[in-house]
């Protein structure tokens, strides 16, 4: 298995999977176009884990500069593995290959949320260090425009 950047020829297999993580897709073509987007942006990053021309996960990270402090942290837009790939290590190569683009880019830290009935992702996370905040602080969503 390899660690690649995520590229427009994969937008069925992200699709797929962004599918089974509980986001609807719009088509092939709009997927493209965001892995496109994505690509393009030297703030971002998408990656595919492959195994013989076969996408099992995806991850997107963007980093995003701090205000208040010197440096930068990184968000996990996206992580999903597939199904039958679950458990072979391919979480934890996509989440060290973000975590490896966000340090090189200076980021102090790196973000995730998970949904809250996703206990077994939680446990991913806790795995590989991260600490929960529920508590600690909130979340706020305000949708804007049509999107």
């Amino acid at each position: 298995m390899r660690i690649r950047p995520l590229h427009r020829d994969d937008a069925d297999a992200a699709g797929e999977l962004l599918r089974r993580l509980g986001y609807p897709q719009s088509g092939t073509t709009a997927t493209a176009a965001r892995i496109q987007a994505w690509s393009e942006d030297p703030s971002s990053t998408a990656l595919a884990a492959d195994l013989e021309g076969h996408v099992l996960g995806l991850i997107a990270v963007h980093v995003c500069p701090s205000f208040e402090r010197t440096g930068s942290w990184a968000r996990i837009v996206a992580l999903v593995v597939a199904d039958e790939a679950r458990g072979r290590g391919v979480g934890g190569r996509l989440m060290e290959a973000a975590e490896a683009f966000a340090a090189a880019r200076d980021c102090r830290a790196m973000e995730v949320t998970s949904s809250d009935h996703r206990e077994a992702a939680h446990a991913f996370y806790r795995n590989r260090g991260y600490m929960i905040q529920t508590g600690r602080s909130s979340r706020f969503l305000r949708g804007l425009g049509d999107g």
